[in-house]
């Protein structure tokens, strides 16, 4: 839908640019143009040249989806509109144009700039990943104080011989919704982590619902989460932090330990009890939080589930977070790089009317500095 818009609004405006070549061509003398019967200068004639300029550029930069397109967007709007009240009477329908312009400026900014959730993840991990580079390579040795199915998951994701995980950055694609009876909405996501003394997790969600986009920003750094929920990137529908959600967010970033990067499990902060032969309960500890795992594997010893009972629901407000029996089963495992990961699966939540799937997910790619 919103690439249908941006194609649909990027044609416009480019077409709202060649037009503007009509008051250039009446100015600068290259042609009689009788749709325009109020005079035009030289001057005006060339005024109308750059804004045609400017309008046509603006608009192939729409189209090729260039990050900062808006600034010449901006210009674009100012330059039109300028040229237009000079000849209102034959212009003004342009008018129009420019406030489509003007609207997809907006959001441009408001979903690029320097001050949106986007920039602000490029900026965070940029300095997350920094000094984050893998040292050492991972041995037998290294997995004999784990749990026998722990050690045998980590040796089939390809571990061995490989560099200890110090960060990683995956990207997804998949459908998530608010609840049993909500619609879902397709969304791509990308996201950051890196281990060490701080665990850090940063998470980017590009969605759209019924055609409107709405990005998802999570960040877990120093022990402190936040996530904040934004529709058009302008009207805020969620902000949610404190102490609940630094809880709910160590259970997540153990988690994608488990899921996304298990051979740094070796050196987690947790304490392994094994239940059966298909189980084992994992107890992970990060700043003021411990929370505990129920790990399932199948019988050639790959991870197909993680329940914790640690983690929250966040209302729709964001205001209040809810205990919730929390999942992730995994369904398939591909070779992704030079590792062997879970790439489909789901997330689910047990709400008191029963258990339900909130998330599913495509990882697409798993890089590691």
């Amino acid at each position: 839908m919103r690439t249908t818009v941006r194609w649909v609004v990027g044609l416009v405006v480019v077409l709202h640019g060649l037009i503007h070549l009509l008051g250039a061509a009446k100015g600068l003398g290259w042609a009689e143009v009788t749709q325009l019967a109020e005079p035009i200068s030289a001057g005006l004639g060339a005024a109308w040249l750059v804004a045609a300029v400017i309008t046509v550029a603006a608009g192939v930069l729409l189209l090729a989806r260039v990050r900062w397109w808006w600034i010449l967007g901006a210009l674009a709007v100012a330059s039109s509109q300028l040229v237009i009240v000079t000849s209102w009477a034959d212009a003004n329908v342009g008018t129009i144009v420019n406030v489509i312009l003007l609207v997809a400026v907006v959001y441009g900014w408001a979903s690029q700039g320097p001050l949106s959730a986007r920039a602000e993840y490029r900026r965070r991990t940029t300095g997350a990943l920094k000094n984050s580079r893998a040292v050492g390579l991972v041995t037998e040795a290294d997995l004999q104080r784990l749990p026998a199915l722990v050690a045998d998951y980590i040796r089939q994701s390809g571990a061995v011989g490989q560099p200890f995980v110090q960060a990683f950055q995956a990207k997804f694609h998949g459908r998530i919704r608010s609840g049993p009876t909500k619609p879902w909405m397709t969304f791509t996501g990308e996201q950051v982590n890196t281990y060490g003394p701080q665990p850090s997790r940063l998470f980017f969600m590009d969605a759209a619902l019924f055609g409107v986009p709405v990005e998802v920003l999570h960040v877990f750094e120093a022990g402190a989460a936040t996530m904040r929920v934004r529709a058009c990137s302008l009207f805020t529908m969620v902000n949610a932090k404190g102490p609940e959600m630094d809880r709910a967010e160590t259970v997540t970033i153990f988690n994608d330990l488990c899921i996304l990067a298990p051979a740094a499990l070796i050196h987690a902060p947790t304490i392994w009890q094994s239940i059966d032969d298909n189980h084992v309960r994992g107890t992970y500890t990060y700043g003021e939080h411990t929370i505990t795992a129920e790990l399932t594997f199948n019988d050639n010893h790959e991870l197909i589930d993680f329940v914790s009972d640690d983690r929250a629901a966040v209302s729709s407000d964001g205001k209040t977070l809810t205990p919730q029996r929390w999942s992730t089963p995994i369904s398939a495992y591909q070779r992704v790089g030079h590792r062997r990961l879970g790439t489909n699966g789901e997330a689910h939540w047990n709400a008191p009317d029963g258990e339900f799937a909130y998330l599913q997910y495509n990882l697409d790619e798993m890089l590691e500095p």
